[in-house]
């Protein structure tokens, strides 16, 4: 059925063209004809519409075949992606309309300058729209955000945008520091870190189930329990697989921080120049000073690496290294620090026995 659409639609174009044009060209060659005017224009409808119809045949299976990988190239394409693509092919078309106006004095350029402007801006237009949707759609709705906000109270602060990732949300500390207010501005939870902690709440395996669960639950608690903005960003970035990468890139995007507690993530932010706000860095930086010399009572759990060596911890986690300590576990000791060592992995504290030290 396209197909004799197309060839009835190329008959009839091809007809009009040869009854318009083909009397001009017979006069141009000064060609003698036995007909009048009249039946020289229907001899040219019925030129044109042969000779396109036939030269059309060669290509019509390859155009029929471009039109319906088009139409299947839109009827994938999300509404949002199509609607930005057709603005800014809308925008491009303009550009070039203008353009064309102000090279239309130029004698050869002037035919095919239009055309060849129309179609190259059209065409660029339409891929800049689709490829920069989220930056616009970031821009229009946080925006409108900010401007709702505004509208309710007067003088409020420019908000600066704190962008989760799936590790600080499965964490579940996020919820806390959130309601002790050390975290303020814009909360934005990507959509595409709800599909990834959905895939990990989905899992057979058991542990990664609970964790996306609970990661969830965060949350829920987050935007229902606690007096903080907390909007979902719809957008996505398709070019982009990693979710790392995606976070990095929306962090640009926004002009915000990406909160996380990812060592991996956290490097590549600062490689990119991406504000970060590690979670493990925040909660090694507020864990109780120690300084050697100190005393401490702790429980001796187990027994260390190195011969003869004891370990305890600290309510916060700190790992307490009791050197002489093997001979004290399973009961609480005074010890005196020694010496204490910052790691990347968190604090480290070695110290020995006090009644050791006082037998000396």
């Amino acid at each position: 059925m396209l197909k004799r659409a197309f060839q009835i639609f190329f008959v009839l174009l091809g007809g009009t063209l040869g009854f318009l044009y083909i009397p001009d060209i017979i006069k141009l060659f000064e060609i003698n004809v036995p007909f009048n005017e009249i039946k020289t224009r229907i001899l040219g409808f019925v030129v044109g519409a042969l000779i396109l119809f036939f030269l059309i045949a060669w290509f019509l299976d390859t155009i029929i075949s471009w039109l319906r990988l088009g139409e299947e190239f839109i009827l994938k394409l999300p509404v949002t992606d199509f609607f930005f693509g057709l603005m800014g092919m809308i925008l491009g078309l303009i550009i070039a309309n203008l353009l064309s106006n102000s090279i239309e004095n130029i004698p050869v350029v002037k035919f095919i300058g239009p055309i060849s402007l129309s179609i190259f801006l059209g065409y660029f237009g339409f891929r800049l729209g689709f490829k920069k949707r989220d930056e616009l759609i970031s821009i229009f709705s946080l925006s409108k955000f900010n401007k709702d906000r505004v509208t309710k109270k007067d003088n409020l602060p420019k908000y600066e945008h704190k962008i989760l990732d799936t590790s600080v949300i499965i964490d579940g500390r996020i919820a806390d520091i959130c309601k002790t207010g050390f975290i303020d501005g814009i909360i934005v939870i990507p959509s595409f870190v709800l599909e990834e902690l959905q895939h990990i709440a989905d899992s057979s395996d058991t542990l990664k189930r609970n964790r996306g669960r609970r990661g969830l639950d965060i949350l829920n608690k987050i935007q229902k329990d606690l007096d903080i903005n907390v909007i979902i960003y719809e957008g996505d970035f398709d070019e982009i697989q990693e979710v790392d990468s995606k976070l990095v890139k929306l962090a640009k995007v926004l002009e915000g921080k990406v909160v996380t507690n990812d060592y991996n993530l956290n490097k590549v932010c600062e490689l990119q120049g991406v504000p970060v706000l590690n979670i493990n860095d925040l909660s090694n930086a507020v864990k109780p000073v120690v300084l050697p010399g100190e005393e401490l009572n702790v429980q001796v759990i187990k027994d260390g690496k190195e011969h003869n060596q004891g370990i305890a911890y600290l309510d916060d986690g700190t790992m307490i290294v009791v050197e002489g300590g093997r001979d004290f576990i399973g009961h609480h000791i005074d010890v005196l620090v020694t010496s204490v060592l910052q790691t990347s992995a968190g604090r480290m504290i070695f110290a020995k026995p006090k009644l050791l030290e006082k037998a000396l």
